[in-house]
């Protein structure tokens, strides 16, 4: 049996801690702390080494214009993501999102057939939960594809780095729709793609949405040997 780093322990204890906080406190986090979590983040693979993400980061009036703005654009606007989103979540993925979506909403008390609870629920998304601060994640896309899968690299390591320092977070795709009030507010050119947000602040550890965990599927479902490693 190999033994365990000490190194293994620590990343192994933030992947478990870490979750998607949906209700965070209005305390503004250190720009030396943030700066620690971007510096971090920054240190991932990326193909040829390409680094291809941007990051817009939010505080005080800026994230509250944000805020603001996006739900005008939700209520006004139609969708128009610059990446595609799935056209279908089939099998154990509609399995899986249907289980989160509704460990969330029994946490918050919305009962099935509250179309009106489930609404509200989902403009939390475009407040951002109430967090102080926001980091827009944008890619080249000329890079296509595999510009936005080395941000998902990007995305992990910012939320790992954040738990380790105490600070909560979210990435939210669910901003991506609304990409052309984002290219407008931010000025970001058209020819980079909106890929996702990250919200992050202290969370609000007595907000009934951060009561629940999800799951997280066993070895045996995403995994297929080929050849057998040596033992040990």
């Amino acid at each position: 049996m190999t033994e365990l780093s000490d190194a293994y322990r620590t990343l192994a204890a933030l992947l478990h801690a870490r979750h998607s906080c949906r209700a965070f406190l209005p305390e503004p986090i250190p720009r030396s702390t943030i700066e620690a979590i971007l510096a971090a983040a920054q240190r991932v693979p990326s193909w040829c080494n390409a680094q291809p993400w941007q990051v817009i980061v939010t505080s005080g009036e800026e994230t509250e214009r944000l805020r603001a703005g996006l739900i005008r654009a939700v209520r006004t606007a139609p969708e128009a993501p610059d990446i595609p989103f799935p056209t279908a979540y089939e099998g154990i993925y509609r399995e899986r999102r249907s289980v989160c979506g509704w460990q969330l909403y029994g946490a918050v008390g919305v009962e099935r057939g509250d179309r009106e609870g489930a609404r509200a629920q989902m403009l939390e998304n475009f407040r951002f939960f109430g967090a102080p601060h926001v980091a827009l994640i944008t890619t080249p896309a000329a890079l296509g594809p595999y510009g936005v899968l080395d941000c998902g690299g990007y995305v992990t390591a910012f939320t790992l780095a954040a738990e380790a320092l105490g600070v909560a977070t979210i990435p939210q795709a669910a901003v991506a729709p609304y990409a052309p009030f984002l290219h407008r507010h931010f000025d970001i050119p058209d020819d980079r793609w909106v890929v996702c947000a990250i919200s992050f602040g202290r969370e609000d550890r007595d907000h009934p949405a951060n009561a629940f965990r999800t799951e997280r599927a066993p070895l045996s479902e995403v995994v297929e040997w080929r050849g057998t490693p040596p033992e040990g």
